[in-house]
Order: C-alpha cells, then structure tokens, then sequence
C-alpha cells in the first residue's frame, strides 16, 4: 500500500540535507586504537574429557584459530552464554555424573543452542540438547503436541547420556562422540572404516561437523577463560537457577493449566515457564502416564 505524500515529505528533505553534506570521516568517531581488532591466542593444548588434545599441527592450529575468532565477535550469543551458564550447567552436570558421562561433554549444548532450552533449529531439533523427533523417541522421549520431552532438561540430559555412552562404547574417544552427535554414528563409522583412523580429529569430515568438534573445543576453553576473548561478566550479572516451591504429580488429565496454576498459587506464564516440555494450555493425558510438574517460587 502505498504511503500518503505528506509522509515522504520529510525523509525527502533529510535524504537532500545529507547529500549536500560533506562526506563523514570515520577518524571523526572512532580513533585509530578503536579500530584495532585481535584475536586470542590459540594455547599449545586443551584437555577435554580428560584427554589433551594438542594444535601443533598447521591445520589443527588453523581450525581451532577459526573457532577462538568466532567466539571473540559473535558477542550477543557469547554474553548470553555466560549469563545462562551456571542455571543451566547446575541442572545438567548432575545427571552427566550420575550416567557416568564426563562434565566436559556439558558444552556441547553451548554448541547445539547457545544454552537456550528453548532453542529450535531451521531442521526442527529442540531443546537443550537439539533431539529431532525420532531421535527423541529412540532414546525414551516423549514428542507430542501436548508433550515434548525434547524441552525437558532433566529427561533430556538422560536421552542426552543414553545416546553420548553408546557411542563412547563404539568409539572410544568423546570428541569423536561429540562429532557422531552431529553426523550421526553411521556416517562417522563410514568415515572411521575408509580412511582407517580413529579419531574424528584426523577425519576428512563434511565441514559442519570438522567445524562442531572445534568449536566444543573452543566451548570449554571459553567458559573457562572468557576474559581471554574480551568478556567480563561478574557473577551478580548472571542468571541464577531457582529452585522450584515444590513439585506436583499428576496421574490424569488437566483440562485447563490456567486453572492448576492459579490452584497452585503461580501464573500461566510462570507454570509455562518452570515446565517448558508442557507445550499446550492442557494435558489430556489420555494414557494415564505419571507427570512431575514443577510449581515456580513465587520469588
């Protein structure tokens, strides 16, 4: 639709004002020390999983440079990142513990969403750990559209686990798991058998997946050395876990969740909010399956 003729009126005569103007010099706004841009430097090593893994070869070196680069300038999803860190790690190393799969292997949800639980991608993964829906189902994960597992972290984190030690039974290595989690284990067995190595770190990869195992490299060295590629986020910045007024277990159906929250002295929005696996305004559960709502402190 086109605008009334008023309306252009005025961007018009700024558009002639500014072309009558002389041409801006970036001196004027920025010094010549502002314009200094620089990467981090890459260390000898990193030890992940409780292997070290080493860039003393030109092509290692290069790949984790292009990594430690891209995590210095991509600044909005690094400062979220930081600031989500400790609610959501606080959940999730627990139950990697419990399952006996290493802490390190925390960072590939870094990787996967950003540590947005909330994440969904263009190929329609979600959640924390980014299942697609058969993935989900084939480790133990409800996927519905009243209930989406995929979103909840704890249940999550155990499909998550399941997946991460049959692969480590498979591969031996969990760098070559994280690159089987992105490539799936049939085509990193493929790779493993033609070019006969062992390691995803010495596999010609497709470059998505070359990429992934760098930049989960790249993960652990940055959240524990953020000053190194410029951040400085204190520790009251972040975003805290709270721990939830309790817990509720529900057997049938709930015809309205606006209806159980306020029973339950919350808001929609902040039942929604503590339950993210809970997709709809209801569950019907037509199955009769045992659910554990979380009820959201009131502060």
């Amino acid at each position: 639709m086109l605008r009334n003729r008023k309306s252009l009126l005025v961007p018009c005569l700024l558009a002639l004002v500014l072309a009558s103007a002389a041409p801006l010099n970036a001196q004027s706004f920025y010094s010549s020390q502002d314009l200094q841009f620089h990467a981090p430097r890459v260390p000898e090593s990193v030890r992940f999983a409780g292997k070290t893994y080493r860039f003393d070869r030109p092509d290692l070196y290069e790949r984790m440079d292009r990594e430690f680069i891209a995590f210095s300038y991509a600044h909005t999803n690094a400062i979220l990142m930081l600031k989500r860190a400790d609610r959501l790690f606080g959940q999730v190393v627990p139950i990697l513990k419990k399952n006996g799969v290493p802490e390190d292997l925390k960072y590939l949800m870094a990787i996967e969403c950003n540590l947005d639980p909330t994440s969904v991608s263009v190929a329609g993964a979600k959640g924390p750990w980014q299942f697609m829906k058969a993935a989900a189902r084939e480790n133990g994960l409800e996927v519905g559209d009243e209930v989406d597992e995929r979103y909840h972290i704890q249940k999550s984190t155990e499909a998550a686990c399941k997946y991460l030690k049959a692969a480590y039974a498979k591969y031996g290595d969990w760098v070559t798991v994280a690159a089987s989690y992105n490539a799936g284990q049939g085509g990193i067995s493929q790779r493993i058998d033609v070019q006969r190595q062992k390691s995803a770190m010495d596999l010609a990869l497709p470059a998505e997946t070359s990429r992934y195992i760098f930049r989960l490299l790249t993960a652990k060295y940055f959240f524990e050395h953020p000053e190194e590629f410029g951040f400085h986020i204190k520790p009251e910045e972040c975003y805290p876990y709270v721990a939830p007024k309790e817990t509720v277990t529900v057997k049938g159906p709930i015809e309205s969740l606006t209806d159980f929250a306020e029973e339950h002295g919350t808001t929609y929005f902040l039942l929604k909010e503590a339950n993210l696996w809970l997709r709809g305004d209801k569950l019907t559960n037509k199955n009769g399956k045992t659910y554990q709502i979380v009820i959201p402190a009131s502060k």
